[in-house]
């Protein structure tokens, strides 16, 4: 386990320290193409490989540098959109596919981990699931009956949580969840498919995607890669302006770390069940235990208040763990909500040949993982029952009014384009801040580096022209309209937009 600094320091590794391959330098084929080095694009790698499969994997940064550096890797089927409301959705059937699905999942990098002989610290644990103080456990009960339904018959209620200085009161027990180190195992994941004979490259951006027979995709550097077949498995995708974005929304999620003494809390997985809710795990070797407690999410560029989320998950870990020091570790990820509740995994809509894994919901681990499984066998055109359930192409007419309030409240950002800046003029920023300047008409993306020099961008997302807002914690911009994110100087980081900002006039 590496110690990390900074607010944005993920317990897992530091960015700069993951393992990184050589840029593409030349035109190649291969038959399917994966832009993306996270869980969902690496394990459909893997699996394509192991089916005898030529696979190139593309990635504008290191292997799993992006979100799934950033997730506390809860392998669960304990869905945190909650199986009545799975069922409600997507009735019965739904329902239980939802859960086979995820169980299968965990099944699934169980077998990875042994078949390669991975050291990733992969453990199966209990997973409780309580109220607040003083809500009722009445949602307890209609959980449990919705998730036995959908097939998970050893989820029991019992009378609290194993915890001693913190009594839960009444919870669900969800056996055979479990928990693993992701970058450990993705980095053996890599390390496999190369040795297959996959190729996978770094610093490699993917610009553009031509579908067709086959699909070409080009680079950044004018480089192209043709194949049968391509997965965009890049958190959201990047390949398409609309298509899926109008049916999910991005959330900052919230995380910190903080040491234990060793033992104090027992090895599982604990959630709680508000709007946000809290999520708790112990990660770490004998002497040196953290327990990493996440929450206090929002939309994505929709707030800029990280400090006084931080401090409330804070606060709220005190209250009820007995923990040993100061906070260790701080970070945020990006959370993609779909508005039925599970991720679109298939047959990007419109195209023959391009793939997309997206809609996380928080349960990036597993559907990362049914994402490799699934999309698989349709490349290799395999019949596959979560197919209908998955489809990025699908209609929960159920899910009708979550869609228009996302679709509002992504329109209601417009406005910014009538409001003023955040700063009157450059002088307000200090070294190391931005902030959003009106000059007439148009509005600027002010960026004064530790040295004092500015950096000036537009403030318009080239995605769909959402104006960007400063995130002062993580010093990036953040689109408020579907989560579009840019480094301090305008350079992308998270799609949908699959370019920067320009520079301004």
């Amino acid at each position: 386990m590496k110690k990390g600094s900074g607010a944005t320091a993920s317990i897992w590794v530091a960015t700069s320290e993951l393992h990184s391959r050589p840029p593409l330098g030349a035109d190649i084929s291969a038959e399917v193409c994966v832009v993306g080095a996270g869980i969902a694009g690496l394990t459909t790698a893997y699996l394509l490989s192991e089916e005898g499969r030529s696979v190139v994997v593309l990635d504008d940064g290191p292997i799993a540098g992006g979100e799934t550096s950033r997730t506390t890797a809860h392998l669960v089927n304990a869905l945190d959109d909650r199986y009545f409301e799975i069922e409600h959705m997507h009735g019965a059937k739904g329902a239980q596919l939802a859960a086979a699905s995820h169980t299968s999942a965990i099944d699934r990098i169980e077998a990875i981990v042994a078949q390669e002989r991975i050291e990733c610290e992969f453990e199966r644990l209990d997973g409780y699931l309580f109220v607040p103080p003083g809500d009722s456990a009445d949602l307890l009960n209609k959980e449990l009956e919705a998730a036995h339904r959908a097939g998970l018959k050893g989820v029991e209620r019992i009378a609290r949580a194993p915890l001693k200085n913190f009594d839960t009161g009444a919870c669900l027990r969800f056996p055979r969840q479990a928990q693993f180190h992701p970058l450990k195992y993705l980095s053996a994941l890599a390390q496999v498919i190369e040795k297959r004979g996959g190729r996978i490259f770094n610093a490699t951006h993917a610009d553009h995607f031509k579908d067709g027979e086959g699909v070409t995709v080009k680079t950044g550097k004018g480089w192209a890669v043709s194949a049968g077949a391509v997965v965009v498995a890049t958190n959201t995708p990047v390949n398409d302006w609309v298509a899926i974005h109008t049916k999910q929304a991005a959330y900052r999620t919230f995380v910190i770390g903080v040491p234990v003494a060793q033992g104090s809390v027992p090895r599982a997985l604990y959630w709680d069940t508000p709007d946000p809710y809290h999520y708790v795990r112990v990660e770490g070797e004998a002497g040196h235990e953290v327990l990493i407690v996440g929450g206090e999410d929002h939309k994505t560029g929709q707030a800029d208040d990280a400090d006084e989320r931080f401090a409330r998950l804070e606060a709220w870990t005190r209250e009820r763990f007995a923990t040993t020091g100061k906070v260790e570790f701080r970070w945020s990820g990006q959370v993609m909500e779909p508005i039925d509740s599970l991720a679109f995994i298939g047959r990007n809509p419109g195209n023959k040949n391009i793939y997309v894994a997206t809609g996380d919901s928080g349960n990036g681990m597993t559907h990362g993982t049914i994402a490799g499984i699934l999309l698989t066998d349709l490349i290799l055109g395999r019949q596959n029952e979560w197919e209908a359930l998955y489809d990025p192409g699908r209609i929960t007419l159920r899910a009708a009014p979550e869609f228009a309030s996302e679709n509002v409240n992504a329109a209601a950002q417009y406005s910014d384009y009538v409001t003023g800046g955040d700063v009157d003029n450059v002088q307000e920023l200090t070294p190391g801040t931005g902030g959003i300047i009106r000059r007439g008409v148009k509005k600027v993306a002010v960026y004064r580096d530790t040295h004092g020099k500015l950096h000036e961008c537009t403030a318009v997302c080239p995605h769909l022209g959402g104006i960007v807002h400063w995130n002062h914690t993580e010093k990036t911009w953040d689109c408020p309209l579907h989560g579009s994110r840019f480094d301090p100087f305008g350079e992308v980081l998270n799609g949908p937009a699959n370019t920067g900002l320009a520079h301004a006039d």
